[in-house]
């Protein structure tokens, strides 16, 4: 389906990778893995043919659909949800445009016998049978299951899109890509801005996708579940084997060692004939076999043992100075957006040093009490902080809010006051911000090396309790994991919002759960609170919130199946009738012009005027039959 030969990318005469060569088919489902930086987000662009590479090709079958999920994305304004959905229906869109067109003009035309009238009706059977072909009849009822397996309600539908944030934005873009025919699919985070339950429907949808699907992400039970390839970046070069993650780890580690074992075994052999050539050299009887131990020894293949780039960044949170012993205290905290109630009457209770999981479902308002605590949003009821509490907060887009057209040193100088401005570069150093890394423009890192930078950025400010919201989102794995020993050590008081049980092991002594407008507490870590809730992870908890929304949602959801069936069925009788009134008013114009041409042997033939009245009297119950059912679509298309 795809095939890279090749290729390289460099800038500045650096190579970011080169020599890279590999063949995708139709249901591959390749994780591509890497450190931020490694170039996972350029070869995508590269696949997807928005980028040229410096050297190599890329060679794809004839008429390959590629859809791509940046991190980065536009909007047109003004769109609603479902408008901006339908965008991934171009084709049927513009046929629907044309039988609505050609529908008006038979509607306001008589003249039922002339040519003009009956290229309409070809016109009109031509379109619809295209259409249908296309799932013109399914692709509103398609739009919707996939919205709403993205998160969304109905009643966002008709909401405009700029009144939403840019995660959930996403989720109409990763929609679309969704919706359209693409052989390959090339998504870049798509689990960033995801909660659970989106995360499981979307594995679903991947695992029957047919054609190539090729994922960067930092999530490894969604690459575990999704994946049945991995490619690695690392170190300019690439690692390519069947196995999902997990099991790409432990082989790559294994071959890794054989590699050291027999690398040490060929290494103990050169020392050894070098050893005899050093003994022959000294025997002018012995000249000639050291010639020819000299002559083995150039010939041996030396065995390479695999890179691995180990560079990790440095992360501490220092705490600034002691609070009292309660740090947050609200009682009655209250919220709402518009009509929306998220928190009801919720009391919340922090001491000094607790560390706290926020965890639920999107919506139930975990990143909306975080926004509270640090005073970000208006709310009703009370919260009060503690003596001495000084709060750094990692927003869920904090690097959203970070100015692209600065350098990574100039971000960091513009934040920094006296006390720390000279130790701004130390920490972009322990940031893997190094060298010429420091004068790169923001708005050229990749998501990861963002997220980095927001993170070395809230370090300049000094705090003793630690809001945290997905902070974990673009990271890779390796970065994830430096981020956990940091926050594991920190002595101040921590509270995360993740979704993340991997992460989330070993952090925290308390887990608030988020439903119904209430939180829920729990005396103990995540695997505790799990085993209260009787589920092995996040996503089985998130599941049975799933199982019982679905078991409300059935009979609308048949009632609209039906509705679409019926649709359907309808359509198909139009076509039949259409195709219908077109030959029997063609065989009503042939007779014409015999009456015309030849009037006396015409209406010489037996029970001619009969046959010809009852040919009329049947196309007038044609054309009745045909306004019955348009009448019967628009109804049911009103109501669904």
């Amino acid at each position: 389906m795809i095939n890279i030969h090749n290729i390289a990318v460099a800038f500045g005469g650096t190579y970011l990778f080169s020599e890279i060569s590999f063949r995708l088919n139709a249901g591959d489902r390749v994780g591509l893995i890497g450190k931020n930086g490694a170039g996972k987000s350029t070869l995508l662009k590269i696949l997807a043919r928005e980028n040229e590479p410096s050297e190599g090709e890329i060679a794809t079958d004839k008429d390959v659909a590629i859809g791509f999920l940046k991190q980065d994305i536009e909007f047109t304004q003004g769109r609603t949800v479902l408008e901006e959905s339908y965008e991934a229906f171009e084709e049927i869109r513009k046929l629907e445009l044309k039988i609505d067109q050609i529908n008006h003009k038979l509607a306001e035309r008589t003249d039922y016998e002339s040519e003009s009238y009956n290229q309409l009706i070809e016109n009109l059977s031509e379109y619809t049978a295209r259409y249908e072909i296309l799932g013109g009849y399914n692709y509103k009822g398609d739009t919707e299951r996939v919205l709403q397996g993205l998160g969304f309600n109905r009643e966002d539908f008709d909401k405009k899109t700029d009144t939403f944030s840019g995660g959930w934005r996403m989720r109409i873009e990763l929609a679309k890509l969704l919706l359209q025919q693409n052989d390959i699919l090339l998504l870049d985070e798509p689990t960033n801005h995801l909660d659970i339950e989106s995360i499981i429907w979307l594995e679903q949808f991947l695992k029957t996708f047919p054609g190539v699907v090729i994922i960067v992400s930092h999530d490894k039970m969604f690459l575990d579940n999704v994946t049945n390839r991995t490619i690695e970046i690392s170190l300019g070069r690439i690692y390519d084997y069947n196995k999902p993650y997990s099991k790409y780890l432990v082989l790559r580690q294994e071959i890794r060692e054989q590699q050291l074992a027999t690398q040490k075994n060929q290494e103990k052999q050169i020392q050894h004939t070098e050893k005899l050539i050093e003994k022959f050299r000294a025997k002018a009887s012995k000249a000639a076999m050291a010639q020819s131990l000299i002559k083995k020894l150039e010939r041996i293949d030396r065995i390479e043992v695999d890179e691995d780039d180990n560079a990790v960044m440095s992360i501490q949170f220092p705490v600034s100075i002691q609070p009292g012993k309660v740090v947050i205290e609200g009682e009655n905290i209250s919220k709402n957006y518009g009509e929306k109630k998220v928190l009801s009457n919720v009391d919340l209770f922090v001491e000094r040093s607790s560390k706290i999981a926020f965890v639920g479902q999107n919506g139930q308002g975990k990143s909306t009490l975080a926004k509270i605590i640090v005073n970000e949003i208006s709310h009703q009821g009370k919260l009060e902080l503690g003596h001495n509490v000084q709060i750094g907060y990692f927003a869920q887009n904090q690097a959203e809010y970070l100015n692209g057209e600065l350098t990574v040193e100039d971000t960091m100088i513009e934040a920094a006051d006296e006390k720390t401005r000279p130790k701004v570069r130390d920490m972009l150093g322990a940031f893997l911000f190094r060298g010429e890394e420091v004068d790169k423009k923001v708005k050229v890192l990749s998501g990861g090396e963002r997220n980095r930078l927001a993170l070395c950025k809230m370090l300049l400010q000094p705090f003793n309790v630690l809001v945290m919201d997905e902070p974990t989102n673009h990271l890779d794995i390796k970065s994830k994991n430096v981020l956990k020993t940091a926050l594991q050590s920190f002595e101040g008081t921590l509270i995360l919002v993740s979704h993340d049980r991997d992460f989330l092991q070993g952090l925290t002594n308390k887990v608030y759960e988020f439903k119904d407008q209430k939180i829920k507490e729990y005396l103990g870590d995540i695997d505790y609170y799990l085993e209260e809730r009787k589920v092995s992870d996040l996503r089985e908890v998130e599941k049975r919130t799933i199982e019982i929304e679905e078991n409300v949602k059935s009979e609308a959801k048949i009632s609209s199946y039906e509705s679409q069936k019926k649709v359907k069925s309808l359509n198909n009788k139009l076509n039949k009738v259409e195709r219908a009134i077109s030959d029997l008013e063609k065989e009503i114009k042939d007779i014409d012009i015999e009456l015309a041409v030849n009037y006396d042997e015409t209406i010489a033939q037996p029970n001619f005027f009969d046959t010809y009245q009852e040919k009329k009297k049947t196309l007038e119950k044609l054309m009745e039959e045909w306004e019955t059912i348009q009448e019967e679509m628009e109804l049911l298309e009103s109501e669904m």
